[in-house]
């Protein structure tokens, strides 16, 4: 996994150099007077590998629950868990555009002469724990202490996901650098690195000993991001890009069942394809 993010910190040096250029004022894609901005939107598509996770479950008020017939106390904690996304590409044709793992992008460039802006980024990933793995737990459950191997078993332990999804909410700094102007200027193709920071807001689907909840999304935590990829952008006004993206995320309030809440972190691994349109402010 590591290997993954040192491309998107080699090109970040890269274009941060940039920075310190004396260029002219930019003459962008997009512009209508040479120095003013350009704003545009986008949506696209992601595929995601995530890193381990350890996640920690805990329900301290000891609430009685008709569905299982017990007490449902516990405070333990899961190791290691492998967990998957759900890419659903294959369901475009016969789905709405908001099923598959989507992403969508509202951002504004200054158009000065180190090329910088602004970005809204909101990536709708999934995060999928996987099955019948094994784990190791330790903890309580119902005031039984627990340090052993165990089965995630769906229907008789857990199951726990972020699919609607593992959303990563985040505002980009970003360096637009130019690698190929045509001689008409109709095309385009730039290098491009995008910096930020935002929050993490789940919907969480979780199953624990037969009882399932379908949660409300919430602000559960927060995360940082590194993207970096290509731009090329054709007749001013459209573009395509793709970037490889490294995620940070740390959710420390993920509702579960009644009372029951869960914390974890991970590293996701992005790539990213996005179609756009801009046009001059």
């Amino acid at each position: 996994m590591n290997k993954f993010f040192l491309i998107p910190l080699i090109i970040v040096l890269i274009n941060i150099n940039g920075l310190f250029a004396q260029d002219e004022v930019c003459n962008c894609p997009a512009q209508s007077k040479i120095g003013k901005g350009s704003f545009y939107f986008a949506w696209g598509y992601n595929k995601d590998w995530y890193s381990k996770s350890t996640i920690h479950f805990k329900n301290l008020s000891n609430e009685y629950n008709p569905v299982t017939g017990n007490h449902d106390y516990y405070d333990f904690t899961l190791y290691n868990l492998n967990a998957r996304d759900h890419l659903g590409v294959q369901h475009l044709l016969t789905t709405p555009i908001s099923i598959p793992q989507y992403v969508y992008r509202m951002g504004y460039f200054f158009n000065d002469k180190h090329d910088l802006g602004i970005e809204i980024n909101f990536d709708h990933a999934k995060y999928i724990v996987n099955d019948y793995q094994t784990a190791h737990i330790k903890g309580n459950i119902r005031g039984t202490e627990l340090d052993k191997d165990t089965v995630l078993d769906p229907q008789k332990f857990l199951h726990f996901q972020h699919t609607n999804g593992a959303n990563f909410l985040l505002i980009n700094l970003m360096k637009r650098q130019k690698l190929f102007v045509s001689k008409n200027k109709k095309h385009w193709l730039s290098s491009i690195t995008k910096v930020g920071v935002g929050i993490v807001v789940p919907r969480t689907f979780v199953t624990m000993w037969g009882q399932n909840s379908s949660n409300f999304w919430n602000i559960a935590g927060f995360c940082s991001a590194i993207e970096t990829g290509l731009r090329y952008e054709a007749f001013k006004h459209v573009y395509l890009e793709y970037t490889v993206k490294g995620t940070y995320a740390d959710y420390t309030d993920v509702l579960l069942i009644g009372s029951g809440r869960a914390n974890h972190h991970f590293w996701a691994f992005e790539n990213i394809l996005t179609l756009g349109y801009q046009f001059p402010i």
